[in-house]
């Protein structure tokens, strides 16, 4: 039996946050999000589970984890301050299809792969994953908004919030059941969505 010194010695002394995602990543769309376990991600880094553990404390934080990179991803594009644009600025409904494109786009690398993701936080009896979900929806909302340049304020934003969140919700689903090419019926979509939005001046 190898001895406990020499686990650890064959084990890696650091392990990031980028590199368990991505393990996490490519092993679920091998096996699926259902069966793929941290232990499988911790043997294939050659790390230990408590180090894992250091970085995401539960099997759904990889989640959050995977859509912050495309919050991130998204918000990289913005402010853009290309000439072409500072010469013909996109209108606020523009800005806002940009952003929910980009950040689809992001997701897009491991589409069924994101879908199993969220089956899984919808499970019954993982009521506080629906929870943290909501609160993680409002959160890319926010910041959709930034990247738009919405001003609304005080009763005007919050009935914004609801209408962009509802938008989100909707179309994230149908681009989660998008079997077109690069899901080209969900950018008709969210782009059909957005312009009734700026037809009663939503989008302000």
């Amino acid at each position: 039996m190898q001895s406990t010194e020499n686990r650890e010695v064959a084990m890696k002394p650091t392990v990031n946050r980028d590199d368990i995602l991505d393990t996490a990543l490519a092993l679920g769309a091998d096996v699926g999000w259902e069966r793929l376990t941290l232990y499988q991600v911790a043997r294939h880094l050659q790390v230990s589970l408590a180090q894992i553990n250091a970085v995401f404390p539960q099997k759904d934080d990889i989640v959050d984890a995977w859509l912050d990179r495309a919050d991130h991803a998204m918000l990289a594009q913005f402010p853009n301050y290309s000439e072409q644009e500072t010469a013909n600025e996109n209108s606020n409904s523009q800005r806002l299809q940009l952003a929910i494109q980009a950040w689809l786009d992001a997701l897009a690398p491991y589409h069924k792969l994101t879908g199993e993701m969220l089956l899984y936080k919808l499970e019954p009896g993982h009521f506080h994953l629906q929870a943290a979900g909501l609160l993680r929806i409002s959160r890319t909302v926010q910041w959709f908004r930034e990247a738009a340049e919405l001003e609304a304020s005080h009763i005007q934003r919050i009935g914004q919030e609801i209408a962009l969140s509802s938008l989100f919700i909707g179309i994230f689903i149908f681009w989660l059941n998008d079997k077109s090419p690069q899901q080209e019926n969900t950018r008709e979509r969210l782009q059909e969505a957005l312009q009734r939005g700026e037809s009663i001046s939503l989008w302000i």
